[in-house]
């Protein structure tokens, strides 16, 4: 027998009233909890990691051209019918996620779905290739599977030696897929065994958190291409279902 539980309205503890901050949002009074001292070294680090930003929007700053030529280049090709394969590990495996979802979801405004695949976000096929093959391989296979020539496939990585990537790499290259790199530092073997690269001159987190810019400023030039080049072409302005 299955018991069904329920939980009634009176049953709830009480809370207390909510007030409403600035623009409506809520507060309950209290910005800090008073108990809690911050200690010195902590209000250091993070102003040392805020003013670590700056250097690595710099760095991209002085590759925008690159980044522009991404966007247009990857327009193309995705008009033209190939796709956009992306790859990374950890926080990496995000950026490269909010990349193909830009693509087939949209950035700004209303238009066709392109075909953006992220490598690392099935789940059975990622288990099972790194369980018979080993994680090395993860990538690789896929792209294997995947690729067509033609295609771009982004590997992003701040330190630019997941082996990982590497292979997926070089399994691109005997396919004619081409590679873009999104790094820290260079050089780094990442860098080196792609197409073409953009690499961030900052420490790691500040690395990462310039791949994101990196690839909204990239989405900028890719909406723009798709614009001028669908003018006039029905269908391609809008998707409308």
């Amino acid at each position: 027998m299955t018991t069904e539980w329920s939980l009634q309205e009176a049953e709830l503890p009480s809370l207390p009233p909510v007030d409403s901050g600035p623009a409506g949002f809520p507060h309950t009074g209290k910005r800090l909890d008073p108990d809690i001292t911050v200690p010195a070294a902590s209000r250091e680090a993070v102003r040392i990691h805020l003013e670590s930003v700056l250097p690595a929007l710099r760095s991209l700053e002085s590759q925008a051209d690159r980044l522009a030529a991404w966007g247009v280049e990857l327009a193309q090709r995705l008009l033209s019918g190939q796709r956009l394969l992306a790859a990374g590990n950890g926080g990496s495996a995000a950026e490269a996620q909010h990349l193909t979802a830009e693509l087939v979801g949209r950035f700004d405004g209303e238009r066709v779905p392109f075909s953006a695949i992220s490598l690392h976000a099935e789940s059975s096929a990622v288990t099972a290739i790194a369980n018979d093959y080993g994680y090395a391989e993860l990538f690789a296979r896929q792209v294997r599977a995947h690729g067509r020539s033609g295609d771009v496939l982004m590997l992003l990585s701040t330190s630019g030696k997941s082996p990982n990537l590497l292979r997926a790499a070089e399994a691109a290259a005997r396919l004619n897929v081409t590679t873009w790199a999104l790094t820290g530092p260079a050089p780094n073997p990442l860098a080196a065994c792609c197409d073409d690269a953009v690499a961030i001159d900052a420490v790691s987190a500040n690395a990462q958190e310039g791949h994101l810019i990196a690839l909204h400023a990239m989405c900028r030039a890719f909406e723009a291409e798709v614009t001028r080049k669908s003018r006039g072409v029905p269908g391609l302005e809008a998707d409308r279902g």
